[in-house]
């Protein structure tokens, strides 16, 4: 059963950074990892790591691997199965998942949210409530979970998310709660 999730920031939206998932998979073997598969083709990889080795080094590894294999530059983000299971687990959004996974997303990053990235997320919440928008976010460790019950495309919240700039603002990659659940299942939670 592989015991990490590598999920790729921004690979095969639209026209830009292109990646096959065969090669995808090729580039993570090739570095020696076990028990390649990926999910969908938007940059989900579960792995069993061919040596002990810290996320953050592994994800670094990957995104180095796949610039210098698949020229494209990716921001990669690595954790645990028990990470991964920990993210699930305290989803705000239970019913809303069950109801329709598509309307839950979980924004996640290597570490740890800080309490200044949080405020700016509190803020973006706040403006997007006030603009009329039905829209949460929770922030809980390394994950931010959005709940968009009219659809991500037409969110108001995820527009304002996806607008803001600024420092750590690119380390943040989100998956729907179906995607979730599905890479939980292959790491065998």
């Amino acid at each position: 059963m592989p015991t990490h999730v590598a999920l790729l920031r921004g690979i095969n939206v639209g026209r830009a950074n292109r990646i096959a998932m065969a090669d995808l998979r090729s580039v993570v073997a090739d570095l020696g990892h076990a028990e390649v598969a990926t999910y969908l083709q938007s940059g989900n990889v579960v792995f069993s790591p061919a040596h002990e080795q810290d996320p953050v080094a592994l994800a670094l590894e990957l995104s180095d691997s796949i610039q210098q294999r698949l020229a494209v530059s990716c921001h990669v983000v690595v954790l645990t199965a028990s990470q991964w299971r920990s993210i699930v687990a305290a989803n705000p959004y239970p019913a809303q998942a069950a109801a329709d996974p598509r309307t839950v997303h979980a924004a996640v990053q290597q570490d740890e949210f800080t309490s200044a990235e949080q405020e700016g997320l509190t803020r973006l919440l706040v403006e997007a409530t006030a603009a009329g928008s039905p829209d949460h976010l929770t922030v809980a460790g390394r994950a931010t979970y959005l709940w968009t019950p009219g659809g991500l495309g037409r969110s108001t919240l995820a527009e304002r998310l996806t607008r803001a700039k600024g420092p750590g603002k690119d380390r943040t990659t989100a998956r729907n709660w179906r995607t979730v659940e599905a890479l939980a299942r292959l790491l065998g939670g």
